[in-house]
């Protein structure tokens, strides 16, 4: 993260450099970025916001001098491919992830400090002085969420790494590592060479939304009280019902359907099966 930008609309983006090298959270890679992903994170991020789907920007993209060594399909064949760095912007880069592990690692007085400066930042419809903004943050993130990955579905966009650390608070596509687009319908697509056992699959992206969401109730648990833990798991059992009427009210648009028939979900659900089998 670089720093925040506010425009001249007096829109707030934190700018952030893909691919820039190390910094004090990595892991064990080399911070690097080839320039292959690059352009494609580039160009996707892009095309998702035409297509009106929330999303990071990409504001521009360079060469770096350096080398980068990569096994592109993880088979041991590394490659030499040359860098480059992203710049791109989004509202906030804040993930599951960044409440989750201070959760784990008990850091309970950090966790409401952050949350408290995310809801304040970013959830202007919440109050900080109500005693269940915490609740109303969750429940905001599990209907926002709900209708990312219809929008990704109705696309046939697969993100390829759907973990906690990639899904955002904002409810906004972030992290465009392995992803891609289907050129026909199937729901067993994986765009990620690695993942072997199709975790990621198109398919699994609203059950996978799901699990992440558990595992923010599950950070967020030790800051409620038994009443609002309550409220927050029947919350979050109301997650398949936003995303089956917002998939619905999507896929309704795209085939111009108009008014409401108990027949749609069957159409609907007969036309993709018909996509599949051609």
């Amino acid at each position: 993260l670089v720093g925040v930008y506010t425009n001249r609309h007096g829109e707030r983006w934190e700018l952030q450099l893909k691919g820039s090298g190390k910094t004090p959270y990595s892991r064990n890679g080399d911070g690097r970025a080839v320039l292959r992903s690059s352009v494609r994170e580039f160009l996707c991020s892009e095309a998702m916001h035409y297509l009106g789907i929330p999303t990071s920007r990409a504001a521009s993209l360079v060469l770096s001098d350096d080398d980068v060594w990569r096994d592109q399909f993880y088979n041991g064949n590394i490659k030499k491919e040359r860098g480059a760095i992203v710049l791109r912007l989004a509202k906030s880069w804040f993930r599951i992830g960044s409440l989750e592990i201070l959760a784990h690692s008990g850091e309970l007085d950090l966790l409401r400090r952050l949350l408290d400066f995310i809801i304040q930042e970013h959830f202007p419809s919440i109050a900080m002085n109500d005693s269940n903004r915490y609740l109303e943050f969750f429940s905001t993130v599990v209907s926002e969420t709900a209708n990312l990955i219809s929008l990704w579905m109705s696309v046939g966009f697969a993100h390829g790494v759907c973990n906690t650390d990639n899904f955002s608070l904002l409810s906004i596509t972030i992290d465009y590592g392995p992803f891609g687009f289907m050129d026909s319908y199937d729901p067993n697509f994986v765009p990620n060479t690695s993942d072997d056992e199709g975790r990621y699959k198109i398919g699994n992206q609203a059950s996978v939304g799901l699990f992440n969401l558990s595992k923010l109730l599950q950070a967020l648990k030790p800051l409620l009280d038994p009443r609002q833990k309550q409220l927050a798991s029947q919350i979050l059992k109301g997650y398949g019902e936003h995303y089956h009427s917002r998939f619905t009210e999507l896929f309704k648009t795209k085939l111009g359907l108009l008014g409401e028939n108990e027949n749609d979900n069957y159409l609907i659900a007969f036309l993709l099966k018909v996509s599949l089998l051609c």
